[in-house]
């Protein structure tokens, strides 16, 4: 990809971020943490997640 390709694709996205109405960007940036998996799912799997259930359940 060329300087200027990569400058174009920057100011396009930009422009298109500032475009969007900021409650909508909000809501988007909402979203998405909404569908991010939990940090300890993330990075461990879901080894955690069952000693937690097994500690839970005692």
């Amino acid at each position: 990809m060329s300087t200027n390709d990569y400058i174009k694709y920057i100011t396009q996205t930009f422009v298109k971020h500032f475009d969007t109405p900021k409650s909508d960007r909000i809501q988007s940036r909402l979203e998405r943490k909404e569908q991010k998996n939990p940090f300890l799912y993330r990075w461990f799997g879901v080894l955690p997640y069952s000693i937690i259930m097994l500690f839970k359940r005692k």
